[in-house]
């Protein structure tokens, strides 16, 4: 290894660059812009810049470099996880347009882009001190983001987001400082020698690691802050912080999975990782049928759908995790189109979010209806949706594997969640006399149009399956 870095580590980290960049810029055009010119210019220039980087991104799919002395990974896999990344950051700003002050819509544009660019770094991490580095640099944007509205419940979300969140970092933090001390490296390389199968350290260091991991994809017990702090938090913060999050946090417990565990031990280490997403697709699913705010719902659902992830995940085959980085992909995009209603429903007070307000939708909005009720049905893993069959796939890859239970549980919190989602769909649908009359829908064209791209994606994603081949993470 060389202490030299050259122009190619630096082309390793081009979107990441762009999207710091951008945010800049985002600041420094609201300092001249004025009133509602300024929401409109930070937006604009926020997806113009995600938009580019995206680009730049997608030219390096077919490069495997590591950068930086191997402290990041250029390939496939990191390539993926940016992407996913990127677009949900995409879909998150234009929601801006509907939601937030006009004041704070630039600081609220640039935070995001940074919280981005650290879940980008946590795609292509090989080495702990990224992980972490990366896992902070999102971390903080989103303490500030939770905050932004003036609800009283978004101070307490990001409080509790903040003390929580620290005292899971360091959980993780003191994991990985005994894996530096049973390895005596902090590249996830030198993780997989057979001499660490026995050593005390690695495997302690290994499970606080993963108590790191399973609060920030809030798996089971380590998701009661989710539903509080999606709810406090502005609707596009919700909307980001629920796919962001997630594809940086999964980019490293899969490249861990698959090539930072010595393969005499891999069954039992990551056995209690199997049983917590076993434990959170009930729970999760148990979760929705008490809900009345979709941001609330969505959290009990995302915890679900981690573990539908991780159930492609079990037995670290390659058809595996490219099953999981599908429904990842349909996840996102189902995520993204839901908020997307629920903005164009929204006013000041985000009151889109009450699952109140969507009774006699159909007859209100019929294709605000038709909308949500696509994203339902794909959160629900009905057919014709990429939720169906990304459920399907999954399914096979845990059976082929040996981990037929799982799949036995995922079939299990797919029957309980259909109560939950059938119930919005039926009041959406349903005559209801307590029903609010509302006026004209409200001019947000940036959210209708990510609604129903979404909506296209996620059927046509059902009938053209593609996923990508050169995803197996790389750690040199």
């Amino acid at each position: 290894m060389t202490n030299m870095v050259n122009g190619a580590d630096w082309a390793a980290l081009a979107p990441l660059g762009i999207v710091a960049v951008t945010a800049l810029v985002v600041l420094l055009v609201d300092l001249v812009a004025r009133d509602h010119a300024s929401r409109n210019a930070s937006i604009a220039i926020g997806v113009a810049g995600t938009l580019v980087a995206a680009f730049v991104c997608a030219r390096g799919y077919g490069i495997n470099y590591a950068a930086f002395g191997g402290a990041f990974v250029q390939g496939g896999f990191s390539t993926v996880f940016q992407e996913i990344v990127l677009a949900a950051v995409l879909g998150s700003l234009v929601l801006f347009a509907a939601i937030g002050k006009e004041t704070r819509v630039a600081a609220a544009v640039a935070l995001m882009l940074w919280s981005a660019c650290g879940a980008m770094l946590m795609a292509g991490a090989a080495s702990l001190m990224t992980i972490f580095l990366g896992l902070e640099l999102l971390s903080l944007a989103l303490y500030c983001l939770c905050g932004l509205s003036d609800r009283p419940t978004a101070r307490e979300a990001a409080l509790k987001y903040l003390i929580l969140s620290s005292t899971a970092s360091g959980f993780m933090l003191y994991g990985m400082a005994l894996l530096f001390g049973a390895s005596g490296s902090v590249q996830l390389s030198a993780l997989v020698a057979p001499a660490l199968a026995v050593s005390p350290l690695y495997w302690v260091g290994s499970g606080l690691f993963f108590v790191g991991i399973a609060f920030k994809l809030s798996l089971v017990p380590f998701h009661t802050w989710a539903p509080d702090v999606y709810e406090g938090a502005p609707l596009p913060v919700t909307a980001f912080m629920s796919v962001a999050t997630k594809a940086g946090t999964l980019a490293v417990l899969a490249r861990f999975i698959y090539a930072a565990v010595p393969s005499t031990i891999a069954e039992k280490l990551l056995l209690p990782i199997w049983v917590i997403a076993a434990i959170s697709m009930i729970a999760g699913n148990v979760g929705m049928l008490a809900q009345h705010d979709l941001k609330r719902l969505i959290a009990f659902s995302g915890i679900a759908q981690v573990g539908y992830i991780l159930t492609a995940l079990a037995g670290g085959s390659a058809l595996g995790l490219r099953y999981a980085i599908y429904y990842l992909v349909a996840y996102a995009v189902m995520n993204l189109g839901a908020f997307a209603i629920a903005a164009t429903l929204s006013g000041d007070g985000e009151e889109g979010s009450r699952l109140a307000n969507y009774r006699g939708l159909a007859k209100r909005r019929p294709l605000a209806a038709a909308l949500m009720s696509v994203f339902l049905i794909a959160m629900a893993g009905l057919p014709p949706t990429a939720g169906f069959l990304g459920k399907i796939l999954i399914l096979s890859s845990s059976v082929s594997t040996g981990y037929a239970w799982l799949g036995g549980v995922l079939i299990a919190g797919t029957a309980i969640s259909l109560y939950a989602y059938a119930k919005i769909v039926r009041a959406m649908y349903g005559r209801d006399e307590h029903a609010h009359p509302h006026g004209a829908a409200p001019a947000v064209p940036l959210a209708w149009a990510s609604a129903i791209i979404c909506a296209v994606v996620v059927i046509v994603m059902a009938f053209y399956p593609l996923t990508p081949s050169n995803i197996l993470p790389l750690v040199r």
